[in-house]
């Protein structure tokens, strides 16, 4: 089975990432016109400073450089999640469960694509199926984990 270029991605560069201490918490790697831009979201207690991605975003390049990956030229950019962080990873959806969240869906579930609520916990059935449990105006939403295609914290000011 071929590795998305996201996960080979991941695969390559975690482990230099978390020898610094940092928790690589998304990679994007998205085709632009006539380059590649990768994105790395990074994250520490306490936060993330401009030196951790300058250290990072030099690692990074050489091993991205050494494995021809993304093949051809890119643009890496790398950061701290920010207020609205990407949930990409299951241990996510589990961390912020009563946070308010915004989820893209692959395809339309009961007429919509986007869901915006307070996420209230990511759960496994007996067949291993994973469910996101999400309240929506006070209405209890079950949305197959696997039809998430992207979802995010909503940064709400107080």
């Amino acid at each position: 089975m071929m590795l998305r270029l996201e996960d080979k991605i991941r695969e390559l560069v975690e482990p230099a990432i978390e020898a610094e201490g940092l928790e690589l918490i998304h990679a994007e790697c998205l085709k632009m016109k006539s380059r590649w831009m990768v994105r790395l979201y990074l994250d520490k207690e306490g936060g993330v400073t401009l030196d951790d991605c300058a250290s990072i975003s030099n690692q990074v390049g050489d091993i991205l450089d050494v494995h021809d990956v993304p093949p051809g030229p890119y643009t890496l950019e790398v950061s701290s999640p920010g207020l609205d962080r990407p949930l990409a990873r299951d241990k996510d959806f589990l961390k912020y469960r009563g946070s308010p969240v915004v989820l893209k869906l692959d395809e339309k579930l009961d007429g919509a694509k986007n869901y915006r609520g307070i996420l209230l916990d990511l759960v496994t059935d007996e067949a291993g199926q994973k469910t996101v449990l999400l309240e929506v105006a006070g209405t209890l939403r079950r949305i197959p984990r696997d039809r998430v295609a992207k979802a995010h914290l909503e940064y709400a000011p107080k």
